[in-house]
């Protein structure tokens, strides 16, 4: 006969066991619900998502249910390491794993293509082999560039050149935009687009950044446009870097912002009045883009933020000799070449800007990085 205490303990003990200390969907720490039906250890958010895949999986708290001695024994056996010797098998270096702070979509299509498609077990190839396609297409609705409105549009990823296309009407034969691989981003940006699969795609232009907003209904099909685009930008790199391990490459592919948030900027003079601008840090390519709104299509300007050797700090500053700023949060980025100064509406915004700028500050520069630093001295 069951025993609720002692089962709960045994599930207790199991989840401390290395691989099982971590939710098997987004590696959250501290798991304390289980699929039982899939025997792997999962977090409270993504046993909600596990519960929309009832026809496959059912999920318990590891504390607060009652588990069946012959459950127990199932988690006993198998585990996240086992699951995802199976579940996993087959994920291609370019597929996104999402970490537990990644929004939801992601989270949900990752779950869904693991168990439910069977994407990774080597048993559905059809679903792997589209993303190496030499063509990719698909349709979604796109933020006008200066208007609000989300125009349908298709999209089209090629490996053969390395670019991305798209057509304002299905019978077009001239693409309205053709989007080099070379300088390509694409993260997911949910709150800042208004839409739970919103994605934002952004790349040079003449030296600008521009940006396009997307999204579509069905979050199977923007998450696998996304990872077409990654799928595309990996065989950039590969074919760009041949030397180099897989595994140096994966970073490199798509990157997260490192923050990002209004501040009010001055002119180089520091006796301009403050503007409210829009601010986007990357650590990868190390720019502070600034935009006069969150969707704005093209940049203001761009700040490179080097390394504290070669004379970029970021510091504190008094707000007392602000000239019509709102805002008196401020924070001082020296560079070799001119003083910026910032102002942040609360200290706490103040705090994790300072964080942010220290953490690209402190990371030594690349070869790459150098010759960005010296293209954007060029252009101004």
């Amino acid at each position: 006969m069951a025993s609720h205490g002692r089962n709960n303990k045994i599930l207790l003990d199991l989840v401390q066991q290395p691989g099982n200390n971590l939710c098997a969907d987004c590696a959250a720490s501290e798991p304390d619900w289980a699929s039982y039906t899939l025997g792997v250890f999962v977090c409270l958010n993504c046993s909600g998502l596990h519960r929309n895949l009832s026809t496959v999986n059912k999920v318990k708290s590891i504390r607060l249910d009652f588990w069946d001695d012959s459950l127990v024994q199932l988690m006993q056996e198998r585990g996240n390491s086992s699951a995802r010797a199976i579940f996993e098998k087959c994920v291609p270096a370019f597929y996104y794993r999402p970490n537990h702070d990644d929004c939801m979509v992601l989270k949900e299509q990752w779950i869904r293509a693991k168990y439910e498609r069977r994407e990774f077990t080597g048993e559905q190839n059809e679903f792997l082999q589209t993303y190496t396609l030499d063509l990719f297409t698909s349709t979604l609705w796109k933020k006008g560039k200066d208007k609000k409105q989300y125009l349908r549009r298709i999209f089209q990823l090629s490996q053969k050149d390395f670019t991305l296309r798209y057509f304002t009407k299905e019978d077009s034969k001239v693409a309205k935009t053709v989007i080099s691989m070379k300088d390509l981003n694409a993260y997911f940006q949910p709150e800042k687009i208004g839409h739970a699969h919103g994605l934002q795609i952004s790349y040079l232009e003449d030296e600008r950044t521009r940006n396009l907003f997307v999204y579509h209904e069905n979050g199977q099909v923007i998450v696998a446009f996304f990872n077409a685009i990654r799928a595309t930008r990996f065989a950039y790199l590969l074919k760009k870097h041949p030397t180099l391990q897989h595994s140096d490459l994966i970073h490199q592919i798509t990157k997260h912002s490192l923050k990002e948030g209004y501040m009010e900027k001055t002119g180089p003079t520091q006796r301009e009045p403050f503007k409210k601008r829009w601010f986007t840090l990357c650590s990868v390519t190390r720019k502070l883009l600034y935009f006069k709104s969150p969707l704005d299509a093209t940049d203001l300007g761009a700040v490179f933020i080097g390394s504290q050797d070669h004379g970029y700090t970021v510091s504190e500053s008094s707000g007392r000799c602000t000239r019509s700023g709102r805002w008196h949060c401020g924070i001082t980025l020296e560079t070799p070449s001119r003083q910026f100064v910032f102002m942040c509406e609360q200290e706490q915004e103040r705090r994790e800007w300072l964080e942010a700028f220290g953490k690209v500050i402190s990371q030594p520069m690349t070869p790459e990085d150098y010759a960005n630093e010296a293209t954007l001295r060029r252009g101004k």
